[in-house]
């Protein structure tokens, strides 16, 4: 068959109406900056103050920095194409947007899933917890999840790196995809996509089974608490945790593991703007900073920052 490479690739991006382009684009900007705010105010906080230096915020700590890396991996590319005209992207630069967003994406899933097993050690098997979650078996798992997530998400990706695309090249999205990108290859997808449905079952379906039981046995050693005070505050804490469990899992399965649908949509938009955008601005606020320890932590940090400006003044 004569065909042409493609030599770049069109993304539609979130709307075409040009005023709305550049309300999204204020919106995106704020939103970018408060997930890098709150992600690095973690990061900062868990590393400085003595108290925070347990498995928890070891967790949380590399958790915020896997939100930074994995929301950096489209949200500039984003930006950009809201203030240009033409959504041009090289397919070399499109190929790694790909591969990293699926990635990170694939470790922030197994992050949730290591998280829910700490808490669950913390909650139902407190005399035991420190020698569990000791500092190697937790630099343990986080290693672990970084090399899980590259052996069972680089298979396929990198299949659809090789393929061939010989045009059209438009992509009805605001990232690089693996739907749109299989739609406009100019040969056979569909081992390609038999492999990445498999790869996405067993990593969404395993971490979220991991996370589902956790949360199961927290729950039921919760009403087991005599005091309902006790409780309520329990429950407090694990409702906002499931509430983004909830949304970042019903979102990615939703996308990745249902029967193709021909043509970018609307919708798949949407589903992609939870999981990619909404979670990762809410993890921060609702995992840490709302947490009565952190909260001291910041308070003491203001004001030891205070106070040394003004003795230097």
């Amino acid at each position: 068959m004569n065909c042409t490479a493609v030599t770049e690739f069109i993304l539609l991006g979130l709307t075409s109406n040009r005023y709305l382009e550049i309300v999204l684009f204020t919106v995106l900007l704020n939103i970018f900056l408060l997930i890098l705010l709150g992600n690095l105010t973690v990061i900062t906080i868990t590393l400085v103050d003595r108290h925070l230096q347990t498995p928890m915020y070891f967790f949380l700590r590399n958790f915020s920095f896997l939100e930074i890396s994995f929301t950096s991996t489209f949200m500039p590319r984003t930006l950009y194409s809201l203030l240009m005209e033409k959504k041009a992207v090289s397919p070399p630069a499109c190929f790694i947007q790909l591969l990293s967003f699926f990635y990170l994406g694939t470790c922030v899933w197994f992050h949730v899933a290591m998280m829910s097993f700490d808490r669950y050690v913390a909650i139902c098997r407190p005399l035991h917890y420190a020698s569990i979650m000791n500092s190697k078996f937790c630099v343990q798992l986080v290693l672990g999840c970084w090399v899980m997530g590259f052996l069972l998400i680089s298979p396929p990706t990198l299949m659809i790196v090789q393929l061939p695309f010989c045009g059209p090249n438009i992509i009805d999205h605001f990232y690089c995809d693996t739907d749109p990108l299989l739609q406009l290859s100019c040969t056979d997808t569909q081992l390609i996509g038999v492999t990445l449905l498999v790869s996405l079952v067993f990593i969404l379906l395993g971490t979220l089974s991991v996370t589902i039981i956790s949360y199961g046995c927290i729950i039921t050693t919760i009403l087991r608490i005599p005091s309902s005070t006790g409780r309520k505050k329990a429950f407090s804490t694990c409702s906002a945790h499931l509430l983004v469990v909830s949304i970042l899992y019903s979102s990615s399965i939703f996308r990745y593991i249902r029967p193709a649908q021909r043509g970018g949509r609307d919708f798949d938009k949407t589903v992609s703007f939870l999981y990619s955008v909404v979670t990762q601005l809410f993890n921060p606020y609702i995992y840490t900073l709302r947490n009565k320890q952190v909260k001291k932590a910041l308070r003491n940090l203001y004001f030891r920052v205070f106070s040394h400006r003004i003795r230097v003044s």
